[in-house]
């Protein structure tokens, strides 16, 4: 299942850019890691989505990833989308919840 727009109850969001003004304070996952993790996901009947994150060049998104990106190290954000995240109403799906336990097993798993 492959959106790019995130939207509720359709999985975990996975995003392989995040950060701003070009590739400073950024994390970008290279295609062959990607792909990997989306076969992670398929074989263990993992529901996902794609998306990004904010405008080009802009960015967004308040991870770590670029600190361990900056060693060498391949990564890639993966976590349940939010609507209206750092608001008083934030919204997520129940199943979009299990969908990233889900992912995170089958992640360590293999």
């Amino acid at each position: 299942m492959y959106k790019m727009v995130i939207c509720l109850d359709a999985g975990i969001a996975v995003e392989k850019y995040t950060g701003s003004g070009g590739k400073y304070n950024a994390s970008d996952a290279n295609a062959k890691y990607v792909s990997e993790v989306m076969n992670i996901f398929e074989k263990n009947n993992v529901a996902f989505q794609l998306g990004t994150l904010g405008k080009i060049g802009k960015g967004g998104g308040g991870t770590i990833a670029y600190i361990l990106a900056n060693k060498g190290v391949d990564v890639i954000d993966c976590g349940t989308p939010v609507l209206a995240m750092h608001s008083p109403f934030e919204i997520t799906s129940k199943f979009d919840v299990y969908m990233t336990y889900q992912a995170y097993k089958a992640f360590f798993k293999n």
